[in-house]
């Protein structure tokens, strides 16, 4: 089972592209520097190890040499990175439910954070926080990339009605105070116990005028499923690595473990938890590849055994034997037959039913 405290879904990185170019940044830049796939971007339900999508802000911030880089991206985000639960919290009832349950599946969207809603008399503080965090400095800058995403997802639900009280934030500024000022039109309180957005309590009862409540009861019931299925998640992303890998020649567990930021041992462990291993995750990853390939491109054999791994082609016709029962030119003749070959595979075909 994946740990619960390192991996967020890559819909947090929602919106990197166009971010990054209005910093003089490139986002392929900072995905390849940090070690997350080329194709990071393409797959927002996929999970991204929380010390990488960290270490990206902490690039960004340094590259830019805006240190509100993280603050002005959840700003720029908004409530798209959040993915399904965005379509649960805007069929909420009111906004108090919306941001209860938004509480209760964060988890689904990052593991490693917890978000929750306190009332205090007429006060209501929306709070945001993680465990277990050891870089404090990487784990700041996601603690304001929220609070950004937090300000914007507060004024989809309540409009101009949404005048916060404060924002709280545990640590120190990370620069003027007034940089801060210009860019959520208020001056944070620093050096706070908490990180949390303090608001009169009585918008928790705003109705949200938008919600369905046949579509809300359907989006619950997926994000059920989902929260069932998330610890066996781990062989998707283990094959989704492999994709991403595999034509850049050959791919290893200490690979695959190090782009997860986990020891190659505890990988495999996990694995087997799960009813499988990285050597049977391989095999299934390359069969699937070399139907692909073999189905839709006219790829050199050699050059294709070479993208799956294969230091020769005898190796990859032994394995492509073993999963088919032809070999792989066979088995492209088979799926794109003509003229004489088409003649050959009939009879070939002829004589099997014969015999």
């Amino acid at each position: 089972m994946i740990p619960a405290t390192d991996f967020v879904r890559a819909s947090a990185l929602h919106g990197l592209a166009e971010f990054a170019a209005s910093q003089n940044l490139r986002a392929q830049d900072l995905i390849k520097e940090v070690g997350l796939p080329d194709d990071v971007l393409e797959h927002p339900e996929s999970l991204v190890p929380y010390r990488k999508f960290a270490a990206l802000l902490a690039l960004g911030t340094q590259r830019s040499g805006n240190p509100l880089f993280s603050m002005r991206f959840g700003l720029h985000q908004g409530v798209s990175s959040l993915g399904p639960l965005l379509y649960l919290i805007r069929n909420a009832g009111s906004v108090g439910v919306a941001i209860n349950e938004l509480s209760h599946y964060f988890h689904l969207h990052a593991s490693v954070a917890q978000i929750r809603l306190e009332v205090e008399g007429d006060h209501a503080l929306f709070h945001y926080d993680s465990a277990d965090v050891k870089d404090v400095v990487s784990h700041r800058l996601t603690v304001e990339l929220v609070v950004g995403a937090a300000m914007q997802l507060m004024r989809t639900l309540l409009g101009s009605r949404w005048q916060p009280r404060a924002l709280m934030l545990r640590a120190a500024p990370l620069c003027d105070p007034q940089a801060y000022t210009r860019l959520i039109g208020l001056t944070p309180q620093f050096n706070a116990p908490c990180n949390a957005w303090l608001f009169d309590a009585k918008l928790l009862d705003t109705p949200l005028s938008s919600g369905d409540q046949e579509l809300h009861r359907v989006i619950q019931h997926h994000l059920d499923a989902l929260d069932q299925m998330s610890v066996q998640e781990l062989p998707a992303y283990v094959r989704q690595l492999l994709r991403n890998l595999l034509p850049s020649g050959r791919t290893t567990i200490e690979q695959i473990a190090g782009y997860m930021d986990l020891n190659h041992r505890t990988l495999q462990r996990y694995l087997a938890e799960e009813g499988t291993s990285f050597k049977a995750l391989l095999d299934e990853t390359r069969q699937s590849m070399a139907q692909r390939y073999l189905g839709d491109s006219t790829i050199n054999l050699t050059q294709l055994a070479s993208m799956l791994g294969y230091s020769e082609l005898s190796a990859f016709s032994r394995a492509f034997q073993r999963w088919f029962g032809c070999s792989p030119r066979a088995w492209r003749t088979q799926q794109h037959p003509t003229g004489k070959s088409r003649q050959r595979l009939r009879a070939h075909q002829q004589r099997r039913r014969l015999s």
